[in-house]
């Protein structure tokens, strides 16, 4: 049996490795003003080699590794000494994700809270990230663009759930844009969907490259461009291999990393704004929070917000330490849930690959 904690503001730690990223965050929540303080936020980032991914076996190895100094970075950077005092909870992140991991971090989890005797919460990854969003901007009731590496889902809340009007049919956009990364090989520091979007920017977007556009209704598919997209890059290297031999290519005809970038980037960018739009006219809304990775984005973020202000509306957003998987999330929606009563018994402190954002209830929420 947990121990009870005197009367006050609420502490939770959060435990984040759903991919490459090890996050440890630990927030307060006081239950009489409703005000919530961010006390650490502390990540460490597994990078791959350019032209590669990351693999799950390496990933967990990682956050296996590096667990315990970024948790005692976290606590020491929130001030707190005696743990099992002052935390009121352990948070970790159930699913989706990685399975090993995931896996890792939940074994972690299930070792702190035994060792300072805290109950367990587990955590829906993708709820994590828009409660985190909701959170920092303030966002009311706000049609939900998710957009990561794993998830690409269109989301509206009713009656306690967070509802998926649409989603990826195959490949999430995060994982479209790591994958061309790799194509091209570009740098995984810090991020290869960055490295795409500061290439982008150095294209004089006089080319934009014929690429599918893959929308059905409010889901939408990128496979099939990233697969048009990598045979533009193998053109562009044939390219380039002629004129290492003297060939002369004209200029207007030429391919370049810069263009394909900016190219993928404005096709899977409008696709998106494409189906937030349809889901904003169906649920009657005009507010939009993008959340994910993918969401720090800055030209995702611009061609987001015209649409929103043409309806009306407004676009939200936050900057990397709050879009970019962290500890911070899981610790905020972990205590949201803990404070309506609810605990992941030690026996079921599993976690899963496949955990949708709507098996979530949403009890802390009207």
């Amino acid at each position: 049996m947990a121990k009870q904690h005197p009367s006050g503001p609420l502490l939770s730690i959060g435990c984040e490795g759903s991919a490459n990223k090890l996050g440890i965050g630990i927030i307060s929540h006081d239950p009489t003003t409703g005000k919530s303080s961010i006390l650490a936020n502390i990540r460490d980032t597994f990078v791959s080699p350019p032209g590669t991914g990351f693999l799950p076996k390496d990933t967990a190895r990682h956050h296996r590794a590096f667990f315990a100094r970024v948790a005692r970075a976290a606590l020491a950077a929130a001030g707190i000494t005696r743990p099992e005092k002052q935390l009121s909870c352990v948070c970790y992140t159930k699913g989706p994700g990685m399975g090993a991991p995931l896996q890792s971090v939940a074994v972690a989890a299930r070792t702190i809270a035994l060792l300072w005797d805290l109950p367990l919460v587990g955590v829906n990854h993708c709820v994590g990230h828009i409660e985190m969003g909701r959170e920092i901007t303030g966002a009311d009731d706000p049609v939900v663009l998710y957009v990561s590496g794993g998830n690409t889902q269109v989301i509206a809340y009713a009656e306690r759930r967070y509802r998926i009007f649409g989603e990826t049919l195959d490949i999430a956009v995060g994982n479209c844009l790591d994958r061309f990364a790799r194509t091209l090989a570009i740098s995984n520091d810090p991020a290869p969907g960055y490295n795409i979007e500061l290439l982008a920017r150095k294209s004089s977007g006089r080319v934009l490259h014929d690429l599918p556009y893959a929308v059905k209704g409010m889901d939408c598919s990128f496979s099939g461009i990233l697969t048009a997209a990598d045979l533009l890059a193998a053109q562009m290297r044939e390219q380039e291999a002629r004129i290492a031999a003297g060939e002369v290519v004209k200029e207007e005809d030429r391919i370049t990393p810069e263009d394909l970038c900016y190219s993928l980037q404005e096709t899977i960018f409008a696709m998106l704004v494409e189906i937030t739009e349809r889901a904003m006219a169906h649920v009657g809304s005009n507010q939009v929070l993008i959340v994910g990775g993918v969401g720090c984005n800055e030209r995702l973020q611009e061609m987001m917000g015209q649409m929103a202000k043409e309806r009306g509306g407004n676009v939200y957003a936050t900057d990397e330490r709050f879009c970019i998987d962290n500890g911070i999330m899981i610790a905020h929606a972990g205590l949201l849930a803990y404070e309506t009563g609810f605990r992941t018994p030690l026996e079921d402190s599993t976690c899963t690959q496949r955990f949708r954002t709507d098996e979530v209830y949403v009890k802390w929420r009207d």
